[in-house]
C-alpha cells in the first residue's frame, strides 16, 4: 500500500512539471543540497591544518573546496548517467525526493543522456584541473589522492567496476569523502600526510557512508530488479536497518575513544553533540525500513548530522589553534546540543504533521 503511494505521488509529479529554465535544469542535475559531502571534509581538513601547524593559506582552501565540490558534482551527475543506463532510475517507483531517485532530469525529459554525460565531463575536467594546478604547487600527493577520489566518484556507478553493484561502493565512498578529502585538504595546506588529519576524518567518513546507505532504502527494489546488489539489497531492509544502528554507534565510538585514548583534545567532544539527531535517525530506520515516506526523517537527519557533526568538530579545532579555555568549549557544547535538539525536535514535528490525514 505505502509503495503504491509513493508511486503515485513521485509519477504524477514527474508528469505535470513544467520544464523550467535551462540553468535551473543544470543546477538541479547538479543535487546542490547534498554537497555538503564534499564542503565538510575540505573545512574540517583545513581546520586541523590550522589547529595543529598555524598555517592557513585562503587561495589554496577555495581552491582545494572548489575542486573538490566540482569531482563531487561530476560524480553525481555521472551516478544520474550511469543509473539510467543499468535501467535503476528508470524503473524506480519508490522514489522519495530529494534524497533518492537521482536527480530525475533523464526521466522527465529535461536533459538527455547525452548531456548529462557531458555536464559530468565537464566538471571532472575542472576539478581535476584545478587538482593538476595544486599537485604541481604544493606536492604530486595531491594528484594521487584527486585521482583516487575521481575514479571512485565515476567508478561508483560506471562500469566496468560499478562499485555500488558489488556491495562495497558505499564503504569505498566513505573513504574518499571522508579520509582521503580530510587528509588531502590538510596536505595542501602543510605539505605534510598525518595521522592527525586521520583520526578526526573518521566520522565523517562513517557519516557519507551512511547518507548513502539510508538513501538506499527506498531504491530496494529498483536496485535489486536492475542487478544493483547494494549493502541494503544484499542484507534486505529490516537487517539493513539494524546495519544503520551499528554505522550510528560506530560513529560515536569513532570520538570517543580516540578521546579516551588521548589521541586527540577533549575539546573535540562537540562532535558527540549530534546524538540526538543520531537518536532520531535510527529510531526511524528500525521502524520505518520498508516504509519509503515515513523513512524521511531518517534520509533528513542523517544528511543533517554530517554537516553538523563535520561543522562542529571542525569549530573544535578552530578552538584548539585560538587556546581558548576549557569553559569556552563548555559554552559551546552547550550551543552545539541545542542545535541538534533543535533539529531533532523540528524534525519529528514535521514527521508527525506528515502523517495526520489530510481531508
Amino acid at each position: 500500500m505505502c509503495h503504491n503511494r509513493v508511486h503515485t505521488m513521485n509519477s504524477s509529479a514527474d508528469e505535470t512539471l513544467e520544464k523550467p529554465a535551462k540553468v535551473r535544469i543544470w543546477l538541479a542535475e547538479m543535487r546542490a543540497p547534498f554537497l555538503t559531502a564534499a564542503i565538510v571534509p575540505v573545512i574540517l581538513g583545513t581546520c586541523v591544518a590550522w589547529a595543529y601547524s598555524g598555517i592557513f593559506l585562503l587561495d589554496v582552501f577555495l581552491m582545494t573546496l572548489i575542486a573538490g565540490v566540482f569531482i563531487h558534482i561530476g560524480s553525481n551527475i555521472a551516478n544520474d548517467y550511469y543509473d539510467h543506463l543499468s535501467g535503476t532510475d528508470d524503473t524506480n517507483v519508490d522514489f522519495v525526493r530529494p534524497f533518492t531517485g537521482g536527480s530525475r532530469m533523464i526521466q522527465r525529459g529535461w536533459m538527455s543522456p547525452r548531456e548529462v554525460f557531458a555536464e559530468a565531463m565537464v566538471f571532472f575536467v575542472l576539478g581535476g584541473g584545478i587538482g593538476v594546478y595544486l599537485a604541481y604547487t604544493r606536492g604530486i600527493e595531491v594528484l594521487i589522492l584527486g585521482v583516487i577520489g575521481i575514479g571512485s566518484g565515476f567508478f561508483y556507478t560506471a562500469p566496468p567496476f560499478r562499485f555500488v553493484s558489488r556491495g562495497y561502493g558505499e564503504v569505498f565512498i566513505g573513504l574518499n569523502f571522508g579520509v582521503l578529502m580530510t587528509l588531502g585538504a590538510f596536505f595542501v595546506q602543510t605539505q605534510i600526510l598525518a595521522w592527525e588529519a586521520v583520526v578526526p576524518s573518521i566520522p565523517v567518513a562513517i557519516l557519507i557512508t551512511a547518507v548513502l546507505y539510508i538513501n538506499e532504502f527506498p531504491d530496494h527494489d529498483a536496485d535489486r530488479d536492475a542487478g544493483k546488489r547494494t549493502i541494503v539489497v544484499r542484507l534486505g531492509r529490516q537487517r539493513a536497518a539494524k546495519g544503520y544502528a551499528v554505522l550510528m554507534i560506530s560513529l560515536y565510538l569513532s570520538m570517543l575513544i580516540p578521546i579516551l585514548l588521548n589521541l586527540v583534545s577533549w575539546y573535540t567532544i562537540l562532535g558527540v553533540a549530534t546524538l540526538p539527531i543520531a537518536v532520531l535517525a535510527t529510531r526511524t530506520a528500525l521502524t520505518h525500513y520498508d516504509q519509503p515516506l515515513p523513512l524521511t526523517p531518517a534520509y533528513a537527519s542523517t544528511v543533517a548530522n554530517h554537516l553538523f557533526t563535520g561543522l562542529f568538530l571542525a569549530w573544535s579545532y578552530v578552538m584548539i589553534g585560538l587556546g581558548r579555555e576549557p569553559i569556552c568549549v563548555l559554552i559551546w557544547g552547550i550551543v552545539c546540543i541545542t542545535i541538534a535538539s533543535g533539529f531533532y525536535i523540528f524534525t519529528e514535528k514535521k514527521a508527525k504533521a506528515a502523517a495526520l490525514p489530510h481531508d
